[in-house]
C-alpha cells in the first residue's frame, strides 16, 4: 500500500488552557477528497490550519509527502488554502485576482498568462479574466479562489467551508463542480464543513469530530449505514433511538426492541460491539415504510398513529406515535402518484426490516 500524502499522529494543540485538539491520529491519501465534519468548536478549522501551516502544534507530527514539517511556514507547505471569505480582491480584475499567487514566479510574462487562462477554464470561467472581480456573484468569486489556489499547482488543497456563504442551489451546484475539479486535477481536497449532507455527497472519506477529536472517520455509506456511536448516528442525518435490551450475543445478536419486539441483528449491525443488558438501537426514517390502505405486506409491522406530517413536495415526513415508545418514530416517504398524505390522527402500520436496526450499546 501507498504511504498517505498526509499523515498526523499524536497531535496536539492547546491555547492555553484550552485543548482544541486532543491526540489526532489521520492519514491522508494522494488523490483523496477528504472532509473534517463536525460541530462549531470542534477542532476542525484548527486541525485544516496545523496542515496548512498557520497553526503550530503544541506537540506531535505532521508529515506531508513524506516530510516533516515541524518548523516549515505555510508558504513552503506543498497546500494552498480556500478561505471561507474567498479574500478576492476588488480593485483586481478576475486575471488579476487568480494570477496573484505568481507574483514571484519567474516564469515570462507570457507563460503566466497562459497559466491563468487555463486556471479559468479549469474552473469554468473562460473569457472572465478583464472582469472587475466586485461585479462577480458568490459563485463566481468561489471560482476565482479556485483557480487562484490551483494556479500555484499545489500537492494539497485546502477548504475551509468555502460553500457556507451561497444559497442553497448554487452551493449544490457548486458542489458537483468541486468534485469535477477534483477529479479532474487529481490532487488531494481536504474540506471543512458542518454540513453532514454536503460531506456525504461530496467525499471519499470523512472524519467526524467532537470536542477537538476523531469520533468515527469512514467511507461516507458506512459512516451513515453503521455509526459506531450515539452521538455520530445522530450527528449525521436523521435516525429514531429506540431502548433495547440484548438478550444473547454469538454469531447473531438477539434484541429485544422498544416498540418494535424481538429480532435478530449481524455482528456488523453493532460497530462498536456488542454485550448483553442494556443498549440503545438506531433506525433511519427512510428504513421505516407506511402500509397504507389497501396495500398488504408479510413483513414485519407495528401499528402506529401519525402524529405530525410535514409535507416537502417531493417527501413527506411524519412521526407516528407507536404503543411502548415514548417519542414519536420519524418515517420518510417519497410522495408518489396515487400514493396519499396521512392526516394527522390517521391509523396507519409501520413495516420495519430487522437489516436497518444499528445496535449503540448503552
Amino acid at each position: 500500500m501507498n504511504a498517505p500524502l498526509i499523515s498526523l499522529r499524536a497531535v496536539h494543540k492547546h491555547y492555553g488552557d484550552y485543548h482544541a485538539l486532543r491526540g489526532i491520529d489521520l492519514d491522508i491519501r494522494q488523490g483523496e477528497f477528504f472532509s473534517l465534519l463536525g460541530p462549531s468548536g470542534c477542532g476542525k478549522t484548527t486541525l485544516l490550519r496545523t496542515i496548512a501551516g498557520f497553526e503550530d502544534l503544541s506537540s506531535g507530527t505532521l508529515m506531508i509527502d513524506g516530510k516533516d514539517m515541524a518548523g516549515v511556514p505555510a508558504n513552503e507547505r506543498p497546500t494552498n488554502m480556500v478561505f471561507q471569505s474567498y479574500a478576492i480582491f476588488p480593485h483586481l480584475t478576475v486575471a488579476q485576482n487568480v494570477a496573484f499567487g505568481l507574483r514571484r514566479d519567474p516564469r515570462p510574462k507570457a507563460d503566466k498568462a497562459r497559466a491563468v487562462t487555463e486556471a479559468l477554464a479549469m474552473v469554468g470561467l473562460e473569457g472572465y479574466g478583464g472582469r472587475a472581480a466586485h461585479a462577480l456573484s458568490g459563485g463566481q468569486r468561489q471560482r476565482v479562489a479556485l483557480a487562484r489556489a490551483l494556479i500555484l499547482q499545489p500537492k494539497v488543497l485546502l477548504l475551509d467551508e468555502p460553500l457556507s456563504a451561497l444559497d442553497k442551489k448554487m452551493r449544490e451546484q457548486m458542489q458537483v463542480e468541486l468534485i469535477r475539479l477534483q477529479r479532474t486535477v487529481g490532487i488531494t481536497f481536504i474540506l471543512v464543513t458542518h454540513d453532514q449532507e454536503e460531506a456525504l455527497v461530496m467525499s471519499d472519506r470523512i472524519a467526524v469530530m467532537f470536542e477537538g477529536s476523531i469520533g468515527q472517520m469512514d467511507e461516507p455509506e458506512i459512516l451513515y449505514r453503521r455509526p459506531n456511536s450515539r452521538r455520530v448516528a445522530d450527528f449525521i442525518g436523521k435516525m429514531n433511538f429506540l431502548p433495547a435490551e440484548v438478550l444473547s450475543v454469538g454469531r447473531r445478536i438477539e434484541v429485544e426492541v422498544a416498540g418494535l419486539g424481538r429480532g435478530e441483528v449481524a455482528p456488523d449491525q453493532a460497530p462498536a460491539g456488542a454485550a448483553e443488558g442494556r443498549a440503545v438501537v438506531g433506525i433511519r426514517p427512510e428504513t421505516l415504510t407506511l402500509l397504507f390502505e389497501g396495500e398488504t405486506t408479510d413483513r414485519r409491522t407495528i401499528d402506529g398513529v401519525v402524529d405530525e406530517v410535514v409535507y416537502y413536495g417531493d417527501m413527506t415526513y411524519y412521526d407516528v406515535r407507536v404503543p411502548g415508545v415514548a417519542e414519536p418514530l420519524n418515517l420518510s416517504m417519497r410522495n408518489m402518484i396515487g400514493r396519499p398524505v396521512l392526516e394527522v390522527g390517521a391509523r396507519t402500520r409501520i413495516i420495519w426490516d430487522e437489516r436497518s436496526l444499528v445496535l449503540l450499546g448503552a
